[in-house]
């Protein structure tokens, strides 16, 4: 089943009531490539293999596809990239 999309919002996310912007390094390689993905073409690519209505609700595009690329940057096995997530 196609995973359910968040709505965009103009405020920062918040983790235990702080803003993430202020906990991370916005510096970090990590962060950087985040921004640098687009990841609205890797919904389009992918959402089409989704089904519409059976099966269990899906996980979003963008967090297989970072798990995907985590997993091949850091050569994880299935194992320990699903153990760090």
């Amino acid at each position: 089943m196609r995973p359910k999309e968040k709505q965009k919002t103009h405020e920062q996310p918040l983790i235990g009531g702080s803003r993430l912007d202020l906990m991370l390094n916005m510096e970090h390689e990590l962060v950087r490539l985040a921004e640098a993905i687009n990841w609205a073409s890797l919904v389009e690519a992918f959402g089409p293999l989704y089904s519409e209505k059976t099966g269990r609700p899906g996980i979003p595009i963008r967090t297989m596809a970072g798990l995907v690329m985590l997993q091949h940057t850091f050569g994880l096995s299935d194992e320990q990239v699903v153990g760090e997530w």
